[in-house]
């Protein structure tokens, strides 16, 4: 019989770092890079943005960063943002990937944070991207991925990068990646969008909580749906959708004249969960595939509007 959690929300508002004068090599922060006494990262504070709408030019991907070196910023001469192309629908063929540099963010374009570092929203619209990358409209569509990469300099002439990042730089900790993924969307067809939902359990949906967690929340336009299947371990607090444990379904409706919709899977816990997302015409627009196969994040569900 699966085992029963209690779900408990651990919100951490600030991280306390202690550091002694030993400089033990265990240490996580050593794994930074090949020589931490100069080393430099650049920490991610929070993703505003990583949609950007094809139908729309002013699209904007952003993100909050903070620079951290040896001289609490003392180094850092600019922060430059890199774009490359990663084509994901070949029925309109495929277009090489190509690195090209969207813009420069320069020291003086940070301003100073509450921990004394410096901090800056790094931005782009979707026009800048592709201008950047020289495509014309046939070379790109929605479903594609566009990574962005920012690329530290430092005064003394290095520069640190997606491929300067370890592993610890990367994790939930630094959260300094360097790289991230914008999914390419577009205005998305209005409609009825039926959703059909497995668990090959048989017993509801377990997202990211033992016994039930959250569903797929739906964002159209800062409107926030949330759908799933529900589970009798515990009361969801949401609408979910009353099945007999191993199928459901739902239907989420796209108003006419939205702008934007974007779907975000919570987790699967036990591996066990299916679903498939049906477009307003009837088509296949989304399938999960085998339970388990999944995982949390953005769902590449796009259906555009005629």
């Amino acid at each position: 019989m699966k085992r029963i959690f209690k779900k408990f929300l651990i919100v951490l508002g600030t991280v306390a770092v202690t550091t002694s004068c030993d400089k033990n090599p265990d240490h996580a922060v050593y794994d930074l890079v090949d020589d931490p006494e100069s080393g430099a990262v650049l920490r991610t504070l929070e993703v505003v943005n990583s949609l950007l709408n094809s139908s729309d030019p002013d699209s904007t991907f952003e993100v909050l960063i903070e620079e951290q070196d040896e001289q609490d910023g003392g180094l850092m001469e600019s922060v430059d943002l890199y774009v490359t192309l990663n084509d994901r629908t070949a029925d309109n063929g495929t277009t090489p990937p190509s690195e090209s540099l969207v813009k420069t963010f320069p020291a003086a374009s940070f301003t100073t944070g509450p921990l004394g570092l410096p901090r800056a929203t790094i931005s782009a619209t979707f026009g800048e991207t592709v201008s950047a990358m020289g495509l014309g409209p046939d070379e790109y569509s929605a479903g594609d991925v566009l990574v962005m990469e920012l690329r530290l300099n430092l005064t003394d002439g290095r520069v640190f990068g997606a491929k300067s990042s370890s592993s610890v730089l990367s994790g939930d900790y630094f959260k300094s990646p360097f790289r991230y993924n914008a999914l390419l969307t577009c205005s998305p067809e209005p409609g009825d969008y039926i959703v059909t939902m497995q668990d090959s359990y048989g017993d509801g949906w377990q997202t990211n909580g033992g016994n039930g967690g959250d569903g797929i929340t739906i964002d159209i336009d800062g409107v926030i749906i949330e759908i799933g299947m529900c589970t009798p371990y515990e009361a969801n607090d949401y609408d979910c959708s009353e099945g007999d444990g191993s199928s459901a379904q739902t239907i989420v409706t796209i108003p006419v004249g939205t702008v934007s919709a974007s779907w975000t899977f919570p987790g699967d816990q036990y591996g066990e969960i299916s679903f498939q997302v049906y477009a307003p015409n009837g088509d296949l627009a989304f399938d999960s595939g085998a339970p388990g196969s999944v995982s949390a994040g953005l769902l590449p569900i796009v259906v555009c509007a005629q």
